[in-house]
């Protein structure tokens, strides 16, 4: 694939838009760099509260470290918060508690930006020079038309959309039949069958039949299948827990990982609402394997709306919220790219 050349302010917005697959509100972007070569882009949200700022610092400055191939950094600060001549800029308290957790690990801040709603300018410039630009320039930018060009869109916000599911229909009775029957197996053969049902599903370039469909929704049932079904997703070798946490040395199969994403959707399509919430927790775990915090975050809270005592969606959701990164995100060897971009949401 041909290398992509980042060249200005537009082409960085581009980028980060086109990585993340949403356009950032109230939030702090990161992109880390070793000399010319980009390493991995992390979005968090803007601290709500003052007094925060060096404990905000170190965490953020711990995820960017990971990469242990970054040498400095590019960061974009994504704000409604006006900007007052002679004032500090929005969250200067912020940057400056940044750069400092930054150079402790050695990592400099080469540039940075501020995204208003209309204007995007150089965080650092004199505001009496008044070097602002429209934000409409980033349509029109290299970078955007040859993401573009390979598929890629923007979402307007972070926030995702489900598909119309069944809801309350006719396959309610039928998944539950299929859960009867899994429940009457007293051996392994259950797991075995369900593992056969899902590879065929996997490897398949079309999706399930509505049968197959169904037996699905019903495996995701039973907590010991499920876990199994999901560390199947990937497609690498290693314990189940290890898999789970994104800790193996393998590289995911991330085609194969999309793919299962797309199948969870579809079969979350023929859903009740009582036997969604281990589909949207598996499409939460895919997610934050992918480095989407924040949309893990959705699926999981989607979850417990469904179930709200669904324990692997409440727990999980609670791992997210530590902060804690998807193993595989932290080496670029094994990171997921999505059209030839590195992420980490």
């Amino acid at each position: 694939m041909e290398t992509l050349t980042i060249k200005t302010p537009a082409d960085v917005l581009s980028f980060i838009g086109h990585t993340l697959g949403f356009w950032p509100q109230e939030s702090l972007v990161c992109i880390t760099l070793d000399t010319n070569h980009i390493g991995v882009t992390l979005r968090v949200d803007l601290p709500k509260h003052d007094g925060s700022e060096r404990a905000y610092a170190r965490t953020v400055a711990g995820y960017l470290a990971n990469d242990t191939n970054a040498t400095s950094a590019l960061f974009a600060v994504y704000t409604s918060a006006p900007t007052t001549t002679g004032q500090a800029k929005p969250y200067a308290a912020v940057i400056a508690a940044l750069t400092g957790a930054l150079a402790e690990r050695q990592i400099t801040i080469r540039d940075g930006l501020l995204v208003g709603d209309q204007t995007v300018s150089q965080y650092d410039d004199d505001p009496n020079l008044n070097c602002v630009l429209p934000l409409s320039m980033v349509d029109s930018s290299e970078i955007n038309a040859e993401l573009v060009y390979r598929g890629s869109t923007v979402a307007r916000t972070g926030r995702i959309t489900l598909p119309a599911s069944a809801k309350e229909t006719t396959t309610f009775d039928a998944v539950e039949a299929h859960i009867e029957s899994i429940g009457k197996c007293h051996d392994h053969s259950a797991i075995e069958k369900a593992r056969t049902l899902w590879a065929g599903i996997l490897e398949a370039k079309a999706y399930p039949t509505g049968d197959q469909t169904i037996a699905l929704i019903a495996n995701f049932q039973f907590a010991a299948i499920r876990d199994q079904l999901m560390a199947d997703i990937p497609g690498v070798d290693g314990p189940m827990e290890q898999i789970l946490l994104a800790q193996t040395p393998g590289k995911p199969q991330w085609t194969r990982v999309e793919w299962a994403q797309q199948i969870l959707l579809h079969a979350y399509t023929y859903s009740s609402t009582k036997h969604s919430a281990p589909l949207l927790t598996a499409i939460g775990y895919i997610n934050w394997w992918e480095g989407r915090g924040s949309k893990a975050h959705q699926y999981m809270q989607l979850a417990l709306e469904a179930d709200p005592g669904y324990r692997l969606a409440k727990l999980s959701d609670q791992l997210l919220g530590s902060g804690m990164l998807a193993g595989w995100n932290m080496d670029k060897d094994t990171a997921y790219r999505s059209q030839g971009l590195g992420t980490s949401d």
